[in-house]
């Protein structure tokens, strides 16, 4: 059978088993322990149950049989499986598979990545999964193998490790992706899984764009990225805005720099400089000291 170039087509497994479509109860499918997809849009999933209910569902859900008997795991069709529930259909159409746990997962993985709703987080997170199977590797060791990757090709690497085989699998990912390239991958999506965890979690759940996230990312300040964060995500402000919040915040930390010390911050620098002075050995100076230590005491006194 021709295959076309996706990744969905690379993974017509020859040891799978297809039993066909038919109708299975919608009680006898559980969700799988590892998920790639964690984020659902409400409103979305909210306007998929209703044509679930006129419609039922057009295209079936992939399960895998499990231990036991009579039930199934879910491989793909998440957000459909989640709106028949809503719907509360009693069955739902499922094409049945023989599948391994790593085959399970890259076909879930796969299906994730070619959603169109699919936001920068879960892209970045399910491309980093995806590779770390395909690498027979942690996805967390994904990110240093593509840095080194990166750092070869511009000519900065002096490692003498040896990645030819491993890039060429980076790279026919990437190819079969056909949406990004690793180099861009590495410089501008990795750089995410480091914004700051508020910001992060907004970005994964769709509250905020990409773009917005970054220059909110860009407040050191923790309360004030909260701050502003939670107004871009209310007031749904432009970039625009938010940068001109963002100068905004600058100039007053500016200006709290050149707020001068308070009078008691002073007394105490005074005091400070005074038990380092050479004062104390004049005697004209002294007579003065004591005269100004008799005025403070007097005025301390006269406060209480």
């Amino acid at each position: 059978m021709a295959r076309r170039n996706s990744l969905k087509d690379e993974w017509q497994f020859e040891t799978e088993i297809e039993s066909g479509n038919q109708n299975i109860s919608i009680h006898a499918i559980q969700l799988p322990a590892n998920q790639p997809r964690r984020y659902f849009d409400p409103h979305k999933l909210q306007q998929l149950t209703e044509s679930i209910r006129q419609h039922g569902i057009l295209e079936p859900l992939l399960v895998r049989p499990v231990a036991k008997a009579g039930m199934y795991e879910l491989v793909a069709g998440e957000r459909r499986f989640r709106a028949a529930k809503a719907a509360e259909l009693d069955t739902v159409p499922v094409t049945i598979r023989e599948l391994s746990d790593e085959e399970s997962l890259q076909l879930a993985l796969v299906e994730n990545l070619q959603r169109e709703d699919l936001n920068p987080v879960e892209e970045t997170e399910g491309i980093l999964q995806l590779l770390g199977l395909r690498l027979k590797i942690n996805a967390i060791d994904v990110p240093a193998l593509l840095y080194r990757m990166r750092n070869e090709v511009i000519g900065n690497s002096n490692q003498n490790v040896l990645i030819s085989l491993e890039a060429e699998a980076v790279q026919t990912v990437f190819s079969e992706l056909a949406t990004i390239s690793w180099e861009s991958f590495a410089t501008t999506r990795l750089p995410l899984l480091n914004l700051p965890p508020d910001v992060l979690e907004a970005l994964r759940s769709g509250k905020i764009a990409y773009t917005k996230a970054q220059a909110v990312s860009r407040i050191k300040d923790e309360a004030q990225r909260s701050q502003v964060l939670e107004e871009a995500i209310v007031q749904e402000l432009s970039l625009a805005q938010i940068k001109e919040k963002i100068s905004n915040l600058k100039m007053l930390d500016v200006d709290l720099e050149k707020k001068p010390p308070s009078l008691k911050g002073q007394i105490k620098d005074v005091l400070r400089l005074a038990h380092r002075s050479k004062v104390w050995d004049d005697p004209k100076k002294q007579k003065r000291l004591e005269k100004l230590l008799a005025d403070l005491r007097t005025l301390v006194s006269d406060a209480n």
